[in-house]
């Protein structure tokens, strides 16, 4: 059973009201609220009563619009944490069942985001500085106290921790940003040439997802010591945090494999099989495009897995090929067929993803398509 009083002032202010509790702690039941200002909650942690009605007194003379809700040990203080957090804590390092760094350290573990506020005796003033270095954004002196100083005090807390928190989060961000630039840029082609290759390589790789270095597109050039050069490039078909690490995985294995002498039709056999055991979900496959260039043979081979064709370019004119092709990877295929094209030594191959050609010409009323890549400077059309 409760009974109410309400504290009397001399001075003219707004009149709170107090509810004293079976266990004598003291909680407001109404505080003064301005429109113009938003409400703060303040919870003052602080067995002595006299020092209690101290602080209500300064905060009264200093700001208005301000709940203040006191606790007068740390055990009912954690019982307001469980139902509502404040915007701030005013915390008294000597209570009956915390006492120092403890009661700082009970706060942070309940809840690391709120402001604390340290209120400290003239006799331990040193341990106000120790308090703010473990953790608690400013502490107060009883006794030397100002309705101005303590408002400051008040307001400083809360955009400190909230500096504090924001600067945590950027860190995080950052952090997380510059491991997946190095995972994505480690996952990136290089391509593997022989001194000398014969061949000339120009990639360009551009990754629609913004601020990424890794798409679902993937590609890679590697020179096995017969200088034979052997060139892939795919893209898987899905949108998400998945087609990058999928289409590292197929470029890697390519790469492998090719190495180990795994060419031809047996190497796509492979890809897929790397596909299906990597892939995030069972309707997710990727198309593939694979060159076998000779250096003492103008015909290059090349198997195509449900990818776009290529340009052919070399004395003025581009031409777009499509070779015959077999199904895409994932889709678990048989067989793929090998096609011969020839590639005379004044011409070049330029091997493209849907991307490219899905992009509109320069009047932007029209996607580019194949047609408009195996026209370039025709009309004006141009990439956008």
């Amino acid at each position: 059973m409760g009974l109410h009083a309400t504290h009397d002032r001399s001075r003219e202010q707004p009149e709170s009201t107090w509810a004293f509790t079976d266990d004598r702690e003291l909680i407001p039941l109404r505080a003064p609220v301005t429109p113009a200002a938003r409400s703060l909650s303040v919870l003052l942690i602080e067995d002595d009563r006299a020092d209690a009605l101290l602080v209500e007194d300064l905060i009264d003379d200093a700001a208005s619009g301000v709940r203040l809700v006191w606790a007068r040990s740390m055990a009912h203080a954690e019982q307001v944490f469980a139902s509502a957090r404040p915007d701030c804590v005013l915390l008294d390092l000597h209570l009956p069942d915390a006492s120092g760094m403890d009661a700082l350290e009970r706060i942070t573990k309940r809840d690391a985001t709120v402001p604390i506020v340290v209120l400290t005796g003239l006799n331990d003033e040193d341990f106000g500085g120790t308090a703010v270095a473990a953790g608690a954004q400013d502490f107060l002196v009883k006794g030397r106290v100002q309705p101005d100083v303590v408002r400051r005090a008040l307001l400083y807390a809360i955009e400190r921790k909230r500096a504090e928190l924001m600067a945590v989060d950027l860190d995080a961000t950052q952090l997380r940003a510059r491991e997946n630039a190095i995972l994505e840029r480690g996952l990136s082609a290089s391509p593997l040439l022989l001194d000398n290759p014969g061949v000339d390589v120009v990639a360009r790789y551009r990754p629609s997802r913004e601020h990424a270095l890794l798409c679902g597109d993937f590609y890679d050039v590697i020179q096995t010591p017969d200088r034979t050069v052997h060139v892939l490039i795919g893209e898987v078909a899905e949108d998400g945090p998945h087609e990058a690490p999928l289409g590292a995985a197929l470029r890697i294995a390519f790469r492998a494999l090719t190495l180990a002498g795994v060419h031809d039709v047996a190497r796509m056999h492979h890809l897929e099989r790397v596909l299906r055991s990597e892939r995030s979900g069972s309707g997710i496959c990727a198309t593939a495009l694979t060159l076998q260039i000779s250096p003492d043979n103008p015909r290059l081979k090349t198997i195509r897995a449900g990818h776009p064709g290529m340009l052919l370019h070399g004395g003025g004119t581009v031409e777009w090929i499509m070779p015959p092709a077999g199904p895409a990877l994932g889709l678990r295929a048989d067989d793929w067929p090998q096609h011969e094209l020839e590639l005379p030594d004044d011409q070049g191959l330029v091997l493209v993803t849907d991307g490219l050609f899905q992009g509109f010409s320069s009047n932007g009323s029209q996607p580019l398509d194949e047609d408009g890549l195996s026209r370039p400077g025709e009309s004006g059309d141009c990439i956008r």
